[in-house]
């Protein structure tokens, strides 16, 4: 047996344990073990018998919940099991919420608490009722532009010829009660921020540094637009573009592809946690990253997205009317077709990486960036070459030792390292030899 998501090894009670156990019964339960080291040996107890009697009642006083407490006996040496239970409602110790993620213990605040309690009560903030709202605070443009998606995607097509709000939103269990849900509000609203004020998406342009913000603004409308208002500002404001013609026809090619951009949009407003910030978005020269706030759920890993894998949608009723218009997909193949639309391009891979309580998707417009050259190994000479590629045809063995100051022998390997990395192509043999960037 092992420490890990479910089993915890402490060498002699301590009191704040219990936040462990807390954590426990918040989750999916497990077992702690008092009397083995952080290795799994039974180092043994000499108060087994009173911890036996006070463990309990420590649990019970100061969580209110009742666990198993068993002594054991082994080559003459004792150690306590305390097995816990899962519990539907919220535990708490010292009036505060704890919860085991993984092998870590974490304090239950703020956003994070919010969704645990609503969740704890089999209730999501999606399906919260607003009894003073009323179907003025619903703009008439994103429902009918919802009616025709859902009409073309023939997911829903029913809907386009309804008239009757009241008939729309029920079926799209946005209306309940005769009162409109928090989530119709989001999806469809005037202004969602009335009901949930994070409901918008800031954009940042950085200079140099994470330090140099040169100009910022917020996309503010109802989810349902938010990601084509939001692309049509990128593409204005932000995104430089090639220019060819084709005869008389000028075509404008983004710097980024324009579908892999949406669908990460679309992701980001669907699963986001909207207890938490807003949605941003960080451009650099070489870059830019989606930020939204959220986890993974517990199912997932970050390798999982690359792949086919299920869907687990944190907000379901907006995931529904989402797909019900034709605009995403309910088979887990976002992450991947964000993947594709950049590689089709000749962009690199998107990263995916859990980034201050959040999930991130970085986009990178250069795949000879320091950044990426880094990701992949590539010694300083190395990347001095590649800077020098970047302004240069090729480079040969001799330009090579004159650029990083190295030796023949040393520039062979590096040049060879390179190209097996598909970073450099090689063309001719011997000493008419040059590498040049493979595009």
């Amino acid at each position: 047996m092992q420490e890990s998501q479910n089993i915890e090894w402490k060498e002699k009670w301590k009191d704040e344990y219990l936040k462990w156990i807390c954590g426990f019964a918040n989750a999916n339960g497990g077992k702690i073990f008092i009397g083995k080291n952080d290795k799994g040996e039974i180092t043994g107890l000499n108060n087994s018998k009173k911890l036996l009697e006070d463990i309990p009642n420590k649990i019970q006083n100061h969580l209110g919940i009742i666990c198993d407490v068993i002594l054991h006996n082994e080559n003459g040496k004792q150690y306590i099991e305390i097995i816990v239970n899962p519990h539907e409602v919220p535990i708490s110790y010292k009036g505060k919420y704890h919860y085991r993620s993984g092998s870590t213990k974490q304090e239950l605040k703020g956003a994070g608490l919010n969704e645990f309690l609503l969740k704890k009560v089999g209730k999501t903030w999606e399906e919260a009722l607003e009894p003073q709202a009323t179907f003025d605070d619903i703009l008439e443009e994103a429902v009918k532009e919802f009616q025709y998606e859902a009409h073309q995607s023939q997911r829903y097509p029913i809907i386009k010829e309804e008239t009757d709000y009241k008939n729309i939103f029920s079926n799209l269990r946005l209306y309940k009660n005769n009162t409109l849900k928090r989530s119709a509000l989001v999806l469809f609203g005037k202004d969602p921020r009335n009901y949930m004020i994070n409901a918008f998406v800031k954009i940042g342009k950085f200079g140099n540094s994470e330090s140099e913000l040169l100009f910022q603004e917020v996309v503010e409308t109802n989810a349902f637009q938010l990601a084509d208002k939001t692309i049509e500002i990128l593409d204005k404001k932000y995104f430089k573009k090639t220019i060819s013609y084709q005869g008389l026809n000028r075509i404008e090619i983004s710097e980024y592809p324009y579908k892999a951009v949406r669908e990460c949009l679309l992701n980001a407003i669907i699963h986001r946690n909207y207890f938490g910030p807003p949605i941003q978005i960080s451009i650099y020269e070489d870059k830019f990253m989606v930020w939204n706030p959220g986890s993974l759920p517990e199912e997932l890993t970050l390798d999982d997205l690359k792949v086919k894998h299920a869907s687990y949608p944190r907000n379901p009723i907006m995931a529904d009317v989402f797909f019900k218009a034709g605009l995403i997909e309910t088979w887990g193949r976002g992450t991947i077709k964000i993947i594709e639309e950049c590689k089709n391009v000749g962009l690199p891979e998107p990263k995916f990486e859990i980034l201050n309580g959040g999930i991130a998707v970085t986009f990178f417009k250069n795949p000879f960036s320091q950044e990426r050259l880094i990701e992949k190994g590539l010694n300083q000479r190395q990347l001095k070459a590649v800077e020098f590629l970047k302004t240069n045809d090729f480079i040969t063995n001799k330009i090579y030792q004159e650029v990083c100051k190295t030796s023949e022998r040393t520039a062979s390997r590096d040049l060879e390292q390179l190209t097996n990395m598909d970073i450099l192509v090689k063309i001719g043999e011997k000493k008419g030899t040059k590498y040049k960037l493979k595009i």
